[in-house]
């Protein structure tokens, strides 16, 4: 149950789909000034050294956040810019200027590397907390031990004070009692390893009942896309969920590679590798649809590894 460990994966071309969307959501709902929750139902352990063991024997950042920094110097923190977005051209050329949601998450990296590169790597929760204003709130669930402690110290060196609790529990069983929040205002974050079979039911049950509880809060689930039913079922259930409920929904997905691997000695085979994920969002800012509609297609073409990258943004409600 606690094999998996995000430290391996940190920076990967994922982790810049997943955090690039994260980004431009809290850009928007803290535009408002009441206080917003944030609801991380797996949290890992919130900051990771690329050049650590951990990341350095996968090696996955190098196709993620290394390589978009090596084709672009992160720039200094922009404002966000949600309107101009939508007026970048779909399909950018090499030399085109970055898209606005892909420039203001180099910045967020930025800011954890002042010197440049990307050595720290921040996860959801340091990501969420550095964005956050001092009346905004954080929860975070992790029951890994391992990354749990991580996590507490990680999160102790904040000196954030009430503003951040971190939970050893189950994200899935105890995150809906934040919910509603006094401020009626919350960002519920769904990344569970789905290592197991069942967190993509989960995943389901949770979003359910959390909407029940706080039908007016936004909801973000990442997911990965594999050979495996579940994996390509989930936004389809999620989708018939949101529609149910009444509520708008946004699917993104970037694939980077092919997940199968043919060779004339052993024939079509599983590729080594997460080869595509997506981001599903359920009251999803209506800024977010034109910003990741520019920034899309630009990560495929930074960050593909075979002729099969692709993206897809869809939405409903």
């Amino acid at each position: 149950m606690f094999s998996y460990r995000h430290a391996f994966h940190a920076g990967n071309h994922a982790d810049v789909l997943k955090h690039t969307v994260l980004i431009a959501t809290l850009d928007h709902l803290l535009e408002k000034e009441a206080a917003l929750t944030v609801v991380d139902t797996h949290a890992g352990a919130g900051l990771y050294r690329l050049d650590g063991d951990y990341a350095g024997t996968s090696g996955e950042a190098a196709e993620g956040i290394l390589r978009l920094l090596s084709e672009k110097k992160a720039p200094a923190a922009p404002a966000p810019a949600a309107k101009s977005a939508a007026k970048k051209a779909s399909a950018p050329e090499a030399d085109a200027p970055l898209a606005d949601a892909i420039a203001r998450y180099l910045s967020v990296i930025h800011d954890f590397n002042p010197k440049g590169g990307a050595r720290i790597y921040p996860g959801s929760p340091f990501i969420v907390q550095h964005l956050l204003r001092d009346h905004d709130k954080l929860k975070l669930f992790e029951l890994h031990p391992t990354d749990a402690r991580t996590l507490d110290a990680n999160i102790a060196q904040l000196e954030a004070g009430r503003q951040i609790a971190v939970l050893r529990e189950d994200g899935f069983g105890s995150a809906t009692k934040f919910l509603p929040p006094p401020s009626r205002r919350a960002l519920v974050l769904m990344d569970p390893s789905y290592e197991i079979k069942s967190d993509y039911g989960r995943v389901l049950d949770f979003a359910a009942e959390a909407l029940k509880r706080f039908a007016t809060g936004t909801y973000a689930i990442w997911y990965p896309i594999i050979p495996r039913p579940e994996a390509h079922d989930l936004p389809r259930r999620l989708k018939t969920l949101a529609t149910k409920a009444g509520k708008p929904w946004l699917h993104a997905t970037l694939t980077v590679k092919s997940s199968k691997l043919i060779t004339k000695e052993t024939g079509e085979t599983q590729r080594p590798g997460l080869p595509a994920s997506g981001m599903f969002l359920i009251n999803p800012p209506y800024t977010l649809k034109p910003l990741l509609a520019a920034a899309l297609p630009q990560l495929v073409e930074r960050l593909a590894q075979d002729r099969h990258a692709a993206f897809s943004l869809d939405a409903g409600g």
